[in-house]
């Protein structure tokens, strides 16, 4: 019954009022509506040609502001108006004080909570999804942009390392490739160089003893211990001043060595019974042609016999000789280097004599024993 009665006393307040001059009347509040959450209420007097003053209290006697004092002059209508928030009591009064007549009057109303606008209990609930969504829709969206940008550093990156992993590989297939072609250099060099040694050693295990022969050399050579031999004149001989060994060969196979030293010239090779015989008579200013095979050296390049040049050959220190009847070759070999300087056919018969041509430049020429 009570909240029924405040339902019509506000539905009297709230409605239309039509003021009219005449003598003092105590003030009208009216309801004008909601606002800012709250109600606002307006305050009415009518004074004729009266100064009056409008003040509003709270339940507790406390004063309020409220908005600016108007008047209206053509009807002397005083009012004021002041927006009542839930909470703040819900009771106020409104007091009209005349100036002039040092008279006041005074009004109250009380609003119960019901009659304040009402926020729904949802709505903080509400709000706080809704902030929480925006939230996580932003960080979301944060989260899928900095993914792509993790996504692309990480493709970059990815793609950075698999070229060099591929730059790397390219460069291990190309070091590979070098490295298999300098094996493959290596081993034939190797195995050129160890053939070439076999062949030497196969060579020098046929070594015989060589003993120069008195009796068929040149009269400007001397001899000295029967295994060296030098020119007594600096002056070139013709023909060749040599001397011819002891022992003489016909079959199966036979090495010996040479001491040449740093020699500017020497010839060395084998000449056929016919020279020797030669030699040895008193007709010893010619030779026959075609029956010797040699190697010589002069100027620092080696020569073959026919004029055929030895290249890529350094100058050697020992030469050995090595004479196969069976394979049909004479071949000359460089001692210290264990390596074939040059090779030669066979092309004599009969019995065939090392010979040994030591030049003109005055230095010895030695055959040496052969050690194996």
């Amino acid at each position: 019954m009570g909240k029924l009665a405040a339902v019509i006393f506000i539905f009297v307040l709230v409605s239309t009022h039509h003021l009219t001059a005449g003598d003092g009347h105590d003030p009208l509040l009216v309801l004008d509506g909601y606002e800012d959450d709250g109600i606002r209420l307006k305050c009415f007097s009518v004074r004729l040609f009266s100064e009056v003053q409008v003040l509003w209290t709270d339940g507790r006697g406390d004063n309020l502001t409220g908005t600016p004092l108007t008047t209206d002059t053509t009807t002397a209508n005083a009012s004021s108006s002041i927006i009542l928030k839930p909470g703040s009591g819900n009771s106020v009064s409104c007091k009209i004080i005349d100036k002039l007549l040092k008279t006041s009057t005074e009004s109250s109303v009380v609003i119960a909570n019901a009659f304040f606008p009402a926020t729904s209990p949802w709505l903080a609930a509400f709000i706080v999804i809704l902030l929480l969504g925006v939230f996580l829709v932003i960080a979301a969206i944060y989260k899928l942009r900095k993914n792509s940008k993790m996504t692309t550093r990480e493709k970059n990156a990815q793609e950075e390392l698999q070229k060099e992993i591929d730059d790397l590989k390219e460069e291990l297939d190309e070091e590979k490739d070098r490295f298999q072609k300098e094996n493959q250099d290596m081993l034939a060099r190797i195995g050129k160089d160890i053939k070439a040694q076999l062949n030497f050693r196969r060579a020098q295990s046929n070594a015989v003893n060589i003993t120069l022969d008195e009796k068929c050399k040149h009269p400007s050579l001397i001899i000295k211990d029967k295994n060296r031999v030098m020119s007594s004149t600096q002056k070139e001989i013709l023909p060749k001043a040599m001397v011819v060994a002891m022992e003489g060969f016909s079959e199966k196979k036979h090495y010996w060595e040479v001491e040449v030293g740093d020699k500017s010239e020497w010839e060395l090779g084998v000449v056929c019974e016919e020279i020797r015989n030669t030699l040895s008579s008193s007709t010893r200013n010619t030779f026959p042609k075609g029956n010797l095979l040699s190697l010589r050296f002069s100027q620092g390049e080696y020569t073959l016999t026919g004029g055929i040049d030895v290249r890529n050959c350094k100058p050697c220190s020992v030469v050995g000789v090595f004479l196969d009847f069976e394979f049909g070759t004479l071949s000359f070999f460089d001692v210290e280097e264990k390596c074939l300087l040059k090779s030669l056919p066979l092309e004599l018969s009969g019995n065939l004599y090392p010979f040994f041509s030591p030049g003109s430049d005055g230095k010895w020429l030695g055959v040496r024993p052969v050690y194996t």
